[in-house]
């Protein structure tokens, strides 16, 4: 019998309103390159009997112990970004200078995750050098265009959770490394806080800026900020975005973006 895929965990676990674990600090970078069609990103498959294993992410992973040594206690961005360092070089080889990561954003789970990580997403371009993985807690990588990583998630042919998702969605609005990083230095990073609403055809994420995001009431009139689940093709509606072009639509830029609203 097939795993359940995660939008089915996310609605059962929100069903059953049962508080997940305490929360982890835990950090992850998208690593960058100019590709022939434009930006790619490197996306990693996780091994299936870890936490979120079988899905596809950006490398990253808990914060350590030693990632705090010599570093004010409450500075967890500074602990984020040397976890996220030393979580790239782990799982594909490559170094990166702690200095060169931007701050993307930052993401916390709803509460009713099993397992919880309170995560900085860091965004740098790729040092050369070759991708290595150890077949142990990483199973494959795959550079990756942010469009075609939606589109593949989109036809079943990979997992990705909302906040790998959405940076996607990001992502595909920057043209090549330069512009992303140039974008993302000159902003706040984002705050996202995780909701769940479940409707009878799947669940939702709300955050900040959803009119039903305080009640974790989707139905409510207002302004949304939501990803839909409840399809084949996930929706990322947002009324306003702070980093889109002032005639950017709200919704996830696919070529087949108005296929999937009937």
């Amino acid at each position: 019998m097939a795993e359940p895929k995660h939008e089915q965990n996310l609605a059962r676990w929100a069903r059953e309103g049962r508080a997940g674990s305490e929360p982890v600090a835990a950090a992850t970078v998208l690593l960058l390159r100019d590709g022939a069609d434009g930006l790619e990103t490197l996306m990693l498959r996780k091994n299936s009997k870890i936490a979120f294993g079988g899905m596809w992410v950006f490398p990253g992973g808990r914060v350590d112990d030693a990632d705090r040594s010599g570093l004010h206690d409450a500075d967890d961005l500074a602990h984020a970004r040397i976890a996220a360092v030393r979580e790239a070089e782990e799982e594909t080889g490559l170094i990166v200078k702690p200095h060169e990561m931007v701050p993307f954003s930052h993401w916390t789970p709803p509460a009713i995750t099993p397992r919880r990580f309170l995560t900085w997403f860091f965004a740098a371009a790729a040092p050369d050098g070759s991708v290595t993985i150890d077949q142990g807690e990483i199973h494959e990588s795959q550079w990756m265009s942010p469009r075609a990583a939606i589109e593949r998630r989109d036809a079943g042919e990979i997992e990705v959770a909302p906040p790998t998702f959405v940076s996607l969605f990001e992502l595909a609005g920057w043209r090549d490394v330069g512009t992303a990083l140039d974008a993302l230095q000159a902003r706040v990073p984002e705050r996202f806080e995780t909701r769940i609403a479940v409707k009878d055809d799947g669940p939702i994420a709300l955050w900040h800026g959803d009119a039903g995001y305080g009640e974790g009431d989707p139905d409510l009139e207002g302004p949304r900020h939501r990803l839909h689940m409840n399809r084949p093709a996930w929706h990322y509606e947002r009324t306003q975005h702070p980093s889109a072009p002032s005639d950017a639509p709200g919704s996830v830029p696919r070529p087949d973006a108005g296929a999937d609203e009937d």
